[in-house]
């Protein structure tokens, strides 16, 4: 005698699993409306959300200063080039010991502290401004 066995693979089967369904129906201006709040409160489902939004349940809105992305995405990109130059710069004074004399390697060292020591200053001001933006922001945020 053969028995039927499951498979134990698979989901397991939820506890209380959602089966009513309803449906409802927006006009034009509605529906445009439903999108516009939906698209501020950042959940991923659109069931989620009218749930949510049905049953009073609090939901988060979202909302993305984009004056504030592009100074990070900025900032982002100005982090590598200071990256990129410091390789540089290892570079350049290794090369600088290696092949030059001494003293030829003496006065361009001092030229290219002369110029690390404007890039030091830049960086101090790159980040008195990121405290600044950290400042109005959290300002706004209250």
């Amino acid at each position: 005698m053969k028995e039927k066995w499951k498979s134990k693979s698979g989901r397991n089967p939820k506890l209380d699993p959602a089966v009513y369904r309803y449906t409802v129906r927006f006009n034009e201006e509605e529906h445009n409306r439903f999108l516009a709040m939906f698209g501020k409160s950042g959940v991923y489902a659109r069931s989620v959300f009218l749930k949510a939004h049905f049953f009073g349940q609090p939901f988060k809105v979202l909302k993305v200063d984009k004056t504030l992305v592009d100074y990070y995405t900025k900032l982002s990109d100005f982090h590598a080039q200071f990256r990129a130059v410091g390789t540089n710069y290892n570079q350049v004074v290794k090369e600088l010991r290696l092949h030059f004399s001494e003293k030829k390697a003496m006065a361009l060292l001092y030229k290219l502290e002369q110029h690390t020591v404007e890039l030091v200053k830049l960086s101090r001001r790159i980040v008195e401004l990121s405290r600044e933006m950290e400042a109005k922001w959290s300002q706004k945020s209250v």
